[in-house]
């Protein structure tokens, strides 16, 4: 969500950077709300000039009537009734106005920054860099769930019995792999300096609209029927919503905080044999990485958050890259993203397993977080990146460490969390 004074004085910047975005259709709304800004600036002035003249003229009303001048005092009040009626039609007409602007506001995309690729979707986002040698083994790598299988690790058709599709039932030492892998991430960001939380997993509408577009929203929330609730679709719209309307002292910052929790998508649409099986789901869980800082220091702080995810998939064998988001693949509030894709060998290309981004002040405008500075308050800036969400990653692990016996190495880094295991047969 942007500033209204920027977009009042910059309306052409945010037209280009809606053109950017391949939103044309939301050009009409820079001047639309620079017209409605206009004459809730113009109310708002009527309204305080009405007050102080009233304010003025009540003062003179009393010593008329001291002075016994009824006739004059009389006048007066008639002036004072007609500026208490506009006045009542003008505190009716402002918050009007206010809420027109905010919802035309709520849609108007973020300024993404310089440095992000323009281009219409996905399919035009730019690989930056490889981690990790891609290896297409002499032998075939089944289907995921195949593996799982082979390991009496998961029950789908028992799943959608119980829950319909996009769930699972995992079981035995694929079910150990899935918490082993989360307990990991937890101790793997901890070592670097990150605090643990473990959120709220419901949050109500207003931390919604605040943390995501309403395109988003509605895409991916699912709503407690009868409540002001919804299942988070991240943990990162819980832990952003904990600091909604505080004040932040500037040497409290930068606040990094990992978090665990489950999440629940409706992934509304059709999907591939690819996104089968425990690719594209309902309900996962996932160990997050949040930001809230100094807007100076998002750069640095984004940079930092998607290298942690490449260095903990590469402790686990499994080869990445990263993808540079174009303009036209960038969710309305966020300023510049990238993904990290594993490699699978199966499919013999990456795919993706985690995002970083930088909202830049959007989620802490819209939520109102603000830092304490020592030159008055400022917005703090916010970022968020996925250290991993198993079960998918499960998949790049399977795949990546799948032997040809059938057999699963496990890597140093993972083996204590499996009881001392080197391999799943």
């Amino acid at each position: 969500m942007l500033d209204i004074k920027f977009v009042r004085e910059n309306p052409e910047a945010v037209k280009e950077n809606i053109r950017k975005k391949y939103q044309d259709a939301k050009l009409p709304m820079v001047d639309e709300v620079i017209e409605l800004d206009e004459k809730r600036r113009n109310a708002q002035k009527e309204a305080d000039d009405l007050r102080s003249r009233r304010n003025k003229i009540s003062k003179e009303i009393g010593g008329l009537m001291a002075q016994g001048k009824k006739e004059e005092a009389e006048e007066k009040k008639a002036e004072v009734a007609a500026f208490s009626k506009r006045l009542a039609e003008l505190e009716q007409e402002q918050p009007e106005l206010e809420k027109k602007m905010n919802d035309i506001m709520m849609v108007i995309p973020q300024m993404i920054d310089p440095s992000v690729p323009i281009g219409k979707d996905d399919s035009e986002n730019v690989e930056i860099e490889r981690f990790g040698e891609p290896v297409v083994p002499d032998f075939e790598i089944p289907y995921h769930t195949e593996i799982m299988e082979r390991f009496s690790g998961i029950d789908l058709d028992a799943a959608r019995q119980v829950a319909g599709n996009g769930f699972y039932y995992l079981t035995g030492d694929i079910a150990r792999l899935h918490s082993a892998v989360l307990s990991y991430a937890r101790d793997f960001m901890i070592d670097r300096g990150f605090t643990y939380c473990v959120p709220p997993f419901m949050i109500h509408g207003n931390v919604v609209a605040g943390v995501m577009s309403f395109p988003e929203m509605d895409a991916m929330m699912y709503k407690i029927e009868g409540e002001d609730l919804y299942l988070i679709g991240t943990s990162e719209h819980s832990m952003i919503g904990r600091y909604i309307d505080q004040i932040v002292p500037e040497t409290s910052l930068p606040l990094t905080l990992t978090s665990y929790s489950p999440c629940f998508r409706k992934e509304k649409g059709a999907h591939g044999i690819e996104e089968r099986g425990v690719y594209r789901i309902h309900q996962f869980e996932k160990q997050e990485m949040i930001v809230i800082c100094k807007p100076e220091d998002s750069p640095y702080w984004y940079d930092q958050l998607w290298k942690n995810t490449v260095d903990f998939f590469r402790t686990l064998d499994v080869p990445v890259r990263t993808l540079e988001c174009c303009s036209g693949d960038l969710a309305d509030l966020k300023v510049k993203s990238c993904d990290v894709e594993a490699w699978s060998p199966r499919q013999k290309k990456y795919f993706e397993v985690g995002s970083c981004s930088n909202l830049g002040d959007a989620q802490a405008r819209r939520l109102h977080i603000r830092v304490k500075g020592a030159e008055g308050n400022y917005l703090a800036h916010t970022l968020n990146n996925t250290v991993v969400a198993p079960p998918r990653m499960l998949i790049a692990f399977l795949e990546n460490n799948l032997r040809a016996d059938g057999s699963v190495a496990i890597p140093k880094a993972l083996q204590p969390y499996m009881g001392g295991k080197t391999e799943l047969k």
